[in-house]
């Protein structure tokens, strides 16, 4: 009797845990979710007010209290476009080659350990090595090419280690049956490993290109300029980006209850600008899935 108790008592108390451990959880989501609606919510409610023909199509004007964000937009795509060129491939190669290649040793425990470190390194530390190795060793100078290429070191570690979670993913038992019928080691990896681990990998490297396009620190110091009525002619002019640009009109303008407005459109555009880039990664990333497995 004691003993049934005793054993309904423990069934009470577990049940007691997992239903407060669920209810906080669920909690934590619903928060998180109510933050994130509410800031779409402001932003979106401010700025689709500003939102015209216009304000897309057109240069700035009038100290930027008039006008558009065109060269803005266009050179945050630049930016965006020589990140993912430079970190995505250096970054799955070099996730392929921690994982599949490397022998388990103390030299492989440091790379990965390192690797993990400069993902946490702030932004703006990136921000002063990319003046010190592009603009002044490499001789870029302040250009789309320096900020993008320092973006994509801030993205590489992002990248690399998403890279490699995916690779871990795949069971060995895919890679053993592939070795034991006689494929080489790229063809096991090729036809074995990638088609099951290329989704996971598209996603860090999404992730950590959303996170690129959205930083200021960095290329304020590579490249980003306050105020430039015209497009880069190349890789080696300065350029406009959404960031840069939200962030001198929202803290920095001599005027700022008048660009208040254009600033809440610029968020909006860079808010709409990301979503895009991650439903067009989406939409790549299904369409490997698809052509890998078959």
């Amino acid at each position: 009797m004691k003993s049934s108790v005793k054993k309904s008592h423990k069934n009470l108390k577990s049940q007691l845990t997992q239903f407060t451990g669920f209810l906080f959880l669920r909690l934590a989501v619903y928060s998180v979710l109510f933050i994130l609606l509410y800031f779409f919510y402001d932003v979106g409610s401010q700025g689709y007010k500003a939102i015209s023909w216009e304000f897309l199509s057109q240069v700035p004007k009038r100290g930027m209290t008039e006008g558009g964000i065109f060269p803005a937009i266009v050179g945050t795509f630049l930016v965006t476009l020589i990140t993912a060129l430079f970190a995505v491939p250096l970054g799955m190669a070099a996730a392929i080659y921690l994982n599949e290649y490397a022998r388990a040793g103390r030299l492989t425990r440091l790379i990965r350990l390192s690797i993990r470190n400069l993902a946490g390194v702030p932004s703006i530390v990136y921000g002063l090595f990319g003046v010190i190795l592009f603009v002044n060793m490499l001789k870029f100078g302040t250009s789309v090419l320096s900020a993008g290429l320092t973006l994509g070191l801030l993205t590489l570690p992002w990248t690399i280690t998403a890279s490699e979670e995916a690779l871990k993913s795949v069971p060995d038992s895919y890679r053993e049956g592939a070795l034991a019928l006689g494929a080489t080691k790229w063809q096991m990896i090729r036809t074995n490993v990638l088609p099951y681990s290329i989704p996971g990998m598209l996603t860090g490297a999404v992730l950590g290109l959303a996170r690129a396009a959205g930083e200021t620190a960095p290329i304020m110091f590579t490249g980003a300029a306050f105020y430039l009525p015209f497009l880069p002619r190349s890789l080696k002019d300065q350029f406009m980006a959404l960031p840069y640009h939200l962030y001198i009109m929202a803290t920095q303008h001599h005027a700022i209850d008048k660009a208040r407005p254009l600033a809440y459109g610029t968020a909006l555009v860079l808010i709409v600008f990301v979503v895009l880039f991650n439903l067009g990664a989406i939409l790549v990333r299904a369409r490997l899935r698809r052509k890998w497995r078959h």
